[in-house]
Parts: structure tokens; sequence; C-alpha cells
């Protein structure tokens, strides 16, 4: 979740992903995968990244939908409020929302981050689409008291907005230094692979309400 040298790079290549698909995106109705560096994918290769291996989960399942990655190394919940309007260029019809990791680890408030995150949420509902809530955790060190009342605000985002929430985007995935690169906050390929295996039965719930 460290802030990349250019980030810049980062947001011209979802600039690109928008503007390639920007055609067809009428036939291929979009899943927006909305965070930070877990989501873009830092220290793997872009095929390996937990919403590629969604893409080709979703086309073996039958849907039509196309999956686009518009993770950010770095962000934080404020930063990712300010590019809602930008990503929404997309017209998602579903969104991931995992982001929050890196307020935690910089010591912001949770209960600003509750606020940003509401916010965010609202946003992409009021375009139409549905929204799936990753929970984050902090690292133990952070102490108990913070790492409850961090962990506690994803539910209440969930609760005051009805988005359905998956409880921790890196469930099975955090501590295992298997799962995990060096830095032991990055998952690796294989951390990748568990992180889409756990969230496709959440995404799979709101592809199925809307074939319903």
């Amino acid at each position: 979740m460290r802030r990349l040298r250019a980030p810049g790079l980062a947001v011209l290549a979802i600039t690109f992903v928008l503007a390639a698909g920007a055609v067809s995106a009428a036939a291929e109705p979009v899943i927006l995968a909305f965070g930070d560096s877990l989501t873009a994918g830092l220290g793997v290769a872009p095929d390996e990244a937990y919403p590629a291996l969604l893409q080709a989960r979703v086309r073996r399942s039958g849907y039509p939908h196309r999956v686009v990655n518009a993770g950010v190394s770095g962000d934080t919940t404020a930063g990712a409020l300010r590019r809602v309007d930008w990503v929404l260029r997309s017209q998602p019809e579903i969104v991931i929302v995992a982001l929050g990791a890196n307020d935690g680890l910089r010591g912001q408030s949770p209960a600003t981050t509750r606020e940003n995150l509401e916010a965010i949420v609202h946003r992409f509902q009021g375009s139409g689409a549905r929204v799936l809530l990753a929970g984050m955790r902090l690292p133990p060190n952070y102490g108990d008291e913070l790492a409850r009342e961090f962990a506690a605000l994803f539910p209440a985002v969930a609760k005051r907005t009805g988005a359905p929430l998956m409880p921790f985007l890196l469930d099975g995935v955090a501590a295992n230094p298997r799962l995990n690169q060096r830095d032991g906050i990055h998952p690796n390929a294989a951390g990748h692979r568990v992180i889409a295996e756990r969230l496709w039965p959440h995404v799979e719930r709101l592809l199925r309400a809307r074939a319903d």
C-alpha cells in the first residue's frame, strides 16, 4: 500500500483501461475494482492481481462483464473520494470498494475514514451501481483498541449504506508468509488467488441479483 514514486503512472494506466473499454461499455457491463495497492497488484504481474483473476472467473461462469482494475497504490479514502467521478466514466454496474488500509497505517481517524467510505459508497450507489464493501484490519502492533475501532468502521458503513460486506479483504492471506511478499503487507501471486477465490461468492451474488 506504499505510494508509487510516480503515482501519475498508475492513474495514466487506468485512463487507458477506461478509454479502451468506452466503445464496448454498452455490450460489456463493468465490474470496477476500486482500491489501493492491494487492488492495483503492487509487486505482482497484472494478470496475477485479483481483479484479473476475477475477470477469468466471471468469464468461466458465463457472465459478459468486464473487470476494470481501478486500484492506485498509496491511495487513501480521501484520495479515492476525489476520483470517484472520474472512474464513473466506465459506467460500472458493480463496484468493489477495497479502501482504508492506508488510512489505518497512517494513523488517520477511523471516524474520518468512515465518513469518506460512506461518501464513496453513496456516490457509486447514486450512479445506479451496486457496491460490495471489503473490510480491512490493522496489524496487531497498532494496539487492540484502535484495531477494534478500525475494524468496526466497515460493518458500520455497510449498515448505513446497505452495501453488502466482505468482512476482510485479506481473509486467509494476512500474516501468512507463504501468501505475502517480503514486506509482509502485499500479497504475492498465490495470495491474490486466495483473495479472488474468497471474493467471488460475494461478487457472484451481485451478478445473480442482476440476472434475476
